[in-house]
């Protein structure tokens, strides 16, 4: 009789294992139909497009979305914008001071300005600040990626090494210059400045770029870095600096 009873709670058990192995096996079938079903309603559809990022990771949406956040953080005037190309893609080179995010509001500013995808390089590729800021335009601060991405038409915007001075242009990347000399591209100046507490920014695009001569080899790459920098700085100079009405803050961001 123990022996039977054994064998009946044996059977019992297994009966109880194959029917928990069933809900496991039917649980990611279950749950991907439920998804689907969700994301194909019309309220889900609206609610976020399914084909709103593009081939570099940029969400178009999610950018619309937190749009009117970023303007609680930045009120930029943008000018210049006319200068850059409707299709073609070109290489933007912005100064960039400490703390400062120069490289995200000029590319948010400037694709509001000019109605197309502009990113920037420099996101890391680090969880999660690197996927988060690839959803917004990031790109690798990788000349390979960069010169991919201006082949393809695409507006990109690389920050000079950072300074503490507000007008101050840094040292520009010569690989990055290469990378769009390689794709065949314009590349221009935009000097950008903002407030340190205020919400006032400045973004001014200027005349792309073309070296006094043409030369070869890699020379040529580090003369037209060089010839950005100066371009730039002369930009900053004329640009002037951001007045918020208080004299010593103001003393503050001109040191």
């Amino acid at each position: 009789m123990a022996v039977r009873m054994a064998g009946r709670r044996s059977d019992h058990s297994r009966a109880e294992q194959r029917r928990v192995m069933a809900k496991l096996v039917r649980l990611p079938a279950a749950a991907t139909e439920a998804i689907a079903a969700l994301t194909s309603s019309p309220s889900a559809r609206q609610l976020w497009p399914v084909h709103s990022v593009d081939d570099w990771g940029r969400d178009d949406h999610l950018i619309r979305t937190i749009a009117p956040l970023v303007r609680l953080r930045w009120q930029v005037s943008a000018s210049g914008h006319q200068h850059l190309p409707a299709r073609a893609g070109a290489l933007l080179v912005t100064n960039h001071r400490r703390f400062a995010w120069s490289p995200i509001y000029v590319a948010l500013s400037l694709s509001e300005a000019t109605g197309r995808p502009v990113r920037f390089a420099g996101r890391p590729d680090t969880a999660p600040f690197g996927p988060a800021l690839r959803r917004l335009g990031g790109l690798l601060r990788d000349p390979s990626e960069v010169e991919g991405a201006l082949r393809h038409g695409e507006l990109v915007v690389v920050a000079t090494s950072i300074t503490s001075h507000p007008r101050h242009a840094g040292l520009v990347d010569h690989l990055l210059v290469g990378a769009a000399s390689s794709a065949g591209v314009a590349v221009h100046p935009v000097a950008s400045m903002s407030s340190p507490i205020g919400r006032a920014a400045r973004v001014e695009v200027g005349t792309a770029i073309r070296p006094r001569r043409k030369r070869r080899g890699p020379l040529a790459e580090v003369e037209l870095a060089d010839l950005i920098r100066h371009r730039l700085q002369k930009m900053l100079d004329e640009l002037g600096g951001l007045r918020t009405g208080m004299p010593p803050i103001d003393w503050l961001g001109e040191g």
